[in-house]
């Protein structure tokens, strides 16, 4: 999701939100209580106790294979959650888009994964940005309903690199929003605007 974030005559940065949204969170939220459950079961079957209220005898269901496979599904479940986890905490893929006219540059700064190369920062210069583009590609809905959703997207054109995404289609904009910060940023840059 792209946030403006500072507004002044000379520059424009937009915060961008990757691994930090809610989904995320409640995701990696329901996998952890999932397999907190599954290794409960699974202990549960191994001890042969009834842990749970609605299990009327455990002791039918020997530790293996299903409380092995109850242990599988939970510990596979707790790595799961903690890489989502560690990708929330990290903002993997979060940053900015900083638009300078003082420096006369466009700079794209991500973060990665830990490392030596945890900062992703991408400079243009603004001499080589061509125009701003609204490109609309039809997507088709499935096999069974036959429904055709057409998305739009905003793009830098640029000399060396080519077209450089500005938004995305997980960003959910409408089409005012996405004409409104295309023209925002062909006018700020002294662009032209196509379709």
């Amino acid at each position: 999701m792209m946030n403006i974030l500072l507004r002044l005559d000379h520059l424009l940065v937009y915060s961008i939100t990757e691994s930090r949204k809610i989904s995320n969170f409640f995701w990696a939220f329901i996998i952890f209580l999932g397999s907190l459950g599954l290794l409960l079961v699974a202990i549960s079957s191994y001890i042969g106790m009834d842990f749970f209220i609605f299990f009327e005898e455990i002791i039918d269901f020997p530790f293996i294979p299903q409380g092995a496979t109850m242990s599988f599904y939970g510990m596979a479940g707790l790595f799961i959650s903690f890489y989502l986890w560690c990708i929330i905490f990290w903002d993997v893929g979060g940053g900015y888009d900083i638009f300078d006219k003082k420096k006369r540059k466009v700079c794209f700064f991500r973060w990665g994964f830990p490392g030596k190369n945890r900062r992703i920062i991408l400079e243009v210069p603004m001499k080589e940005i061509q125009s701003i583009r609204i490109i609309t590609g039809v997507i088709e809905g499935g096999i069974f309903t036959r429904t055709l959703t057409y998305e739009s997207l905003v793009y830098m054109e640029t000399i060396e690199q080519g077209f450089i995404p500005l938004t995305r289609i997980e960003d959910n904009l409408t089409p005012l929003e996405i004409a409104d910060k295309a023209a925002e940023l062909s006018m700020f840059l002294g662009v032209p605007l196509l379709y």
